[in-house]
């Protein structure tokens, strides 16, 4: 059991945003400066270049994760798991993960390394 709480422990924490000072991660009401911008042409434009690098991270995981769901469901692998073994791992449904593992063959096929966004 003490393995699951530390994987519930370790699944709550955000991961940190390794291009964010510690300090200012550590003030709950920071985010990447935002907070301190009165201009709001100046908040638009920031927030928005933001949210936009967000979305690409995001993308990037997903196909990361694509990639290693197919590695582990090589079925050359000794110690491959099952579709339900990855979905339990990654908090997917077996029809998410089999979609997730489809994916990561398609991208291992075409080079090994999800696209440069």
């Amino acid at each position: 059991m003490a393995g699951t709480e530390r994987s519930e422990q370790r699944r709550l924490r955000p991961a940190p945003l390794l291009f964010e000072p510690a300090e200012a991660a550590s003030d709950p009401e920071h985010f990447f400066d935002l907070e301190s911008m009165e201009d709001p042409r100046e908040l638009l434009a920031r927030s928005t270049e933001l949210a936009l690098a967000f979305r690409a991270a995001t993308d990037r995981a997903v196909e990361f994760q694509a990639l290693a769901a197919a590695q582990l469901a090589d079925p050359r692998r000794f110690d491959r798991l099952t579709a339900g073994d990855i979905a339990e791992r990654a908090e997917w449904t077996e029809d998410y993960a089999k979609k997730m593992i489809e994916f990561g063959r398609d991208l291992l096929r075409g080079g090994g390394r999800p696209t440069d966004g």
